[in-house]
Formats: C-alpha cells, sequence, structure tokens
C-alpha cells in the first residue's frame, strides 16, 4: 500500500497515539548523548592538566568530532530517510559509546583525537538528524512543542550529566568517568532505539494533526517537498545554513570553554560545572515553552529572539567576574540557544518540505557542526594568543547578530 493510499483510508487517530514514544525514546536518547557532548568542558582541564597540553590542541578534539558529525549526520540522514531511525540509532548508540569506552586508554594526543574526534564524532553523526527528522514526520500539528521536548533533552543532558562528571571525576578521575557513562550511554541508548519507528504510515496511522485544518494538510506529507537538489539552489537554504552555523560556533565555543574560563577567575570547579548545567536546564525548559510558542507565533521570530538573546549575554559575559552574574548569564545565554536550536528541524520542514527531510536536515546540520567545529577551536587559539577570552567572546555576539540579520530575511518559498 502507497503513503497516499494510507493518508486517504486512515481517518482516525487512536486514543492513545504511538508518536508520543517516538517522543519520549527521542528525549532520553538525545539526553544521554548530548549530555555527554556538552560535558566535555568538565573533561577539559583535568585532562590538560595531565598531559600538559595547551587549550588549542585540547579543543581539537572537539573540532574533530564535530567535522566527523557532521559528515556523517549528511549519509545517516539519507539513510534515515530510507530504513528510519531504529537502525540508525542503534548503530550511531554503540559507535558514541565505544569512543567514550576507549578514552579510557587516552595516553597522548593522537588517542584523543581517535577516540573522542573520530569514532566518537562517527557515533553522533546520526543521533541529531534522526531523531528530529522522525518527530518531524509523526507530527504535523504540536511540531513545535513535539521537537522542543525533544530538543530539551540537549539541555537537561547538560544539568544532569555535567554535575554528575564533575562528581566521578572528583570520586575516581576522567578516565574510569569516560568508561562509566560511555557504558551506561551505549546500552541505554541501543535499548531505548528499538521503540523508534521512521514514519507513522509503517503501522498505517497519519502524522498527528495532518487533516485538522479545514479537512485540509497543515503541512506537507511524508511524499511533498523538495529535493536536496532544488533545495541547495535557493537564497534561503545559504542563509539558514549560515544562521546555524553561527549557532554551532557560539554554542560549542561556550560550552568547551566557558567551564576553563569560570575556573581561570578562582571560582570552584564544582561552581562552574553547577553553571553549566544551570544554562543547560534554562536550554531544557526553553526547549519546550519556546516550541509550544513557536506554533503559535511563528519560527522565524522565536529564531530571531533566540540570537538576539545570545549576542546579549556574549557581550556581557567578558567583563563578569562574580558567581551571580554567571548565573545570570547561564539563564540569558541558555534562553537564546533553546530559541536557535528547536527551529533547525521546524524550519527545515516549513521552508523544504518532508519528502527529504532528513538528507536536507543532515546537510543544514553539516554546516551546524562546521560552525561547532570551528567555535572551540578559535576560541581556544585567541585564548593562546591573548591570555584570555575577550575577543574570542565578543566573536561570538558579531555572528549572532550576523544570524539576527539573516533571520529577518528568511521568507517561505514560492511554489
Amino acid at each position: 500500500m502507497s503513503n497516499q493510499e494510507v493518508y486517504r483510508t486512515t481517518n482516525t487517530e487512536p486514543r492513545f497515539f504511538y508518536g508520543y514514544i517516538i517522543v519520549a525514546a527521542s528525549l532520553l536518547i538525545i539526553l544521554l548523548t548530548y549530555g555527554l557532548r556538552t560535558s566535555f568542558g568538565v573533561f577539559f582541564k583535568p585532562m590538560m592538566n595531565e598531559f600538559e597540553w595547551t587549550r588549542a590542541l585540547t579543543s581539537g578534539a572537539v573540532t574533530l568530532s564535530m567535522v566527523m558529525q557532521g559528515l556523517w549526520g549528511i549519509f545517516m540522514g539519507r539513510l534515515n530517510d530510507k530504513f528510519g531511525a531504529r537502525s540508525v540509532i542503534t548503530l550511531c548508540c554503540f559507535i558514541s559509546g565505544l569512543g567514550l569506552l576507549l578514552m579510557y586508554l587516552t595516553s597522548s594526543a593522537w588517542q584523543l583525537y581517535l577516540f573522542y574526534g573520530v569514532i566518537f564524532g562517527i557515533g553522533m553523526g546520526g543521533v541529531f538528524v534522526a531523531l528530529f527528522s522522525t518527530v518531524a514526520r509523526w507530527f504535523v500539528k504540536q511540531r513545535g512543542i513535539m521537537t522542543g521536548i525533544v530538543a530539551a533533552g540537549i539541555g537537561a543532558g547538560t544539568l544532569i550529566m555535567a554535575p554528575i562528571a564533575n562528581w566521578l571525576i572528583s570520586v575516581y578521575d576522567w578516565r574510569v568517568s569516560y568508561l562509566i557513562l560511555g557504558s551506561i550511554a551505549m546500552v541505554i541508548g541501543i535499548i531505548t532505539a528499538q521503540f523508534l519507528r521512521r514514519d507513522p504510515t509503517q503501522m498505517g496511522l497519519m502524522p498527528y494533526g495532518q487533516n485538522e485544518k479545514k479537512g485540509e494538510n497543515t503541512s506537507p506529507s511524508v511524499t511533498e517537498g523538495l529535493s536536496l537538489k532544488e533545495t541547495v539552489a535557493t537564497r534561503q537554504f545559504w542563509m539558514l545554513a549560515m544562521v546555524f552555523f553561527s549557532l554551532g560556533y557560539c554554542i560549542f565555543a561556550v560550552s568547551v570553554h566557558i567551564v576553563p574560563h569560570i575556573i581561570d577567575l578562582r571560582i570552584s570547579a564544582t561552581t562552574a560545572a553547577m553553571i553549566l548545567a544551570v544554562s543547560g536546564g534554562i536550554q531544557a525548559a526553553g526547549g519546550i515553552v519556546l516550541g509550544g510558542i513557536a506554533d503559535k507565533i511563528g519560527n522565524r521570530r522565536i529564531l530571531i529572539t533566540g540570537f538576539v538573546l545570545i549576542a546579549a549575554a556574549m557581550f556581557w559575559l567578558p567583563p563578569i567576574k562574580s558567581v551571580w552574574m554567571f548565573y545570570l548569564f547561564a539563564v540569558i545565554y541558555g534562553i537564546g540557544v533553546s530559541s536557535g536550536g528547536i527551529m533547525e528541524p521546524i524550519i527545515v520542514a516549513e521552508l523544504f518540505g518532508i519528502k527529504s527531510h532528513g538528507l536536507i536536515l543532515g546537510v543544514v546540520s553539516f554546516v551546524f557542526t562546521v560552525g561547532g567545529a570551528i567555535g572551540p577551536l578559535v576560541t581556544g587559539y585567541l585564548f593562546d594568543l591573548n591570555g584570555n577570552y575577550q575577543i574570542a567572546f565578543v566573536l561570538c555576539a558579531v555572528l549572532s547578530i550576523v544570524a539576527v540579520i539573516l533571520g529577518t530575511l528568511l521568507r517561505p518559498i514560492q511554489k
């Protein structure tokens, strides 16, 4: 039976929609994987001090990891369009968990780059693309809030995993901490992935809210939308790509370097980890709230507001010295990041449709990861060059302003 036949013959929704299982499973997987990704800053100084590495060299592992994540994400986006998230996420959780387990053996820089940069990066490649593309396929109505709930896992993962990682390091060391956390992420991730399904048609269902608006589709069906070739020929694609390049740059520059920056000011490592965790908690709550608001006022407004907040926070960050100001920064920055983060899969669907959503999202996510790869490396280099993060943080603010301008110019494609 074709997709179109399923849409014509399925007129009612069951009392309990399986899409909510998809959202819950995606949330847990995102929490574990991205919680460990964004907690690298907690491991940063223990590793750097043990091996006497520079900040640029240590940051380079994140850069390589982001490049591998982005490249692998394009390939995994295509596989997700064809086979679905269950197979993709099972593979990704195994590979990313393996990379973290191998971190226990690290004794030189090339091993850090291999285990974290290459293996963990490849494992992370399909996580974002597969999960968010799957949620977009399952929901038309409530797409914003459901995407926000899953995106909240990124912030919740930081909120939960950063303090846990800091505690494990204080009790054991950073090697054993990676061994423990990698084992947990691999096992739970693989088990949870078995609940995922590519799209509702595999279960004889329709996307939630597909025909509610005046008896017509409120969003493109799984057979509608642009191909990747058609998409890259539009100026909207390139503007959107630059917007998310800026987001990736800022997110990973801050997540990797904010804890070392705070410790440099003679604030305890525990407090620094808690500030990072608070930022994650705000991102989690903000993702849910702002996803619901986006369903009502529009996705572009949320995206622009987010970058305005990121720019304000990054301009304010260099002169901050006291703990309460760092917590306030974490709140403002966290809201801004959550505003931008939840919009990526939604705006891709809004502008380019669902037909090749996984592949297109994979390409946009690749550009995001290029920004995420360059951000920590440039930030570490600027610190080594100047002895502080002042210029590096201002650069993040400038990129956020560029994203605001481009966001205001985004318009739906006239078909």
